[in-house]
């Protein structure tokens, strides 16, 4: 729990230098590729984690990696970041500052989950759908699938879920069997 409040710290501060500086989009644009770069690769988060691994050594690499991939106001910002020895974080900043700067641009993210990918045009009329229904003005929709479900969907946002999916049906079939309401309890 530590590591979240720490990460929303150094998030928030490099959100407040990239509005400064004027680079906000393209942190973000770096935030993004560093997120995907941890996603694919496991030994780079093991190696940010590493306590036996040297600070120049760590720096070294996270710059080969990076390379010419993020802006200089990133690269010296993970610099800040191992010679404070908090490149162990990093994964849990690149996400705050995703999460901070989607609150500052009032972007709300919707995650919509089938059992079958969706067409473009069903995820249009999603998105229009959760916009009038919750008064949205912007709305980022992240299509998943997972065919655990059968059927049907799993719409979930701001700490809300929309389960109409088969395989809650299901469930909920099995739970009334299990309870088994329509034979008297015999004493």
């Amino acid at each position: 729990m530590n590591n979240i409040r720490l990460a929303n710290r150094y998030a928030k501060s490099l959100i407040d230098i990239s509005i400064e500086k004027n680079e906000l989009e393209k942190v973000l644009a770096d935030m993004q590729y560093l997120k995907a770069l941890c996603k694919a690769s496991r030994p780079f988060v093991l190696l940010l984690e590493s306590p036996v691994v040297a600070t120049d050594k760590k720096n070294a690499i996270i710059k080969a990696v990076t390379g010419k991939n993020v802006t200089a106001l990133t690269s010296m910002y993970l610099e800040l970041m191992t010679k404070k020895g908090r490149e162990n974080v990093l994964p849990d900043v690149i996400n705050a500052f995703i999460e901070q700067y989607n609150a500052l641009k009032g972007i709300n993210i919707v995650t919509l989950t089938t059992a079958t990918p969706v067409s473009d045009s069903l995820k249009q009329e999603i998105e229009t759908k959760v916009k009038a229904a919750r008064g949205f003005e912007k709305i980022q929709l992240e299509a998943k699938v997972d065919e655990s479900l059968i059927g049907g969907f799993v719409l979930s946002f701001q700490n809300n879920l929309i389960d109409a999916s088969v395989l809650r049906d299901l469930k909920d079939i099995k739970k009334q069997f299990q309870q088994n309401l329509y034979i008297q309890n015999i004493k």
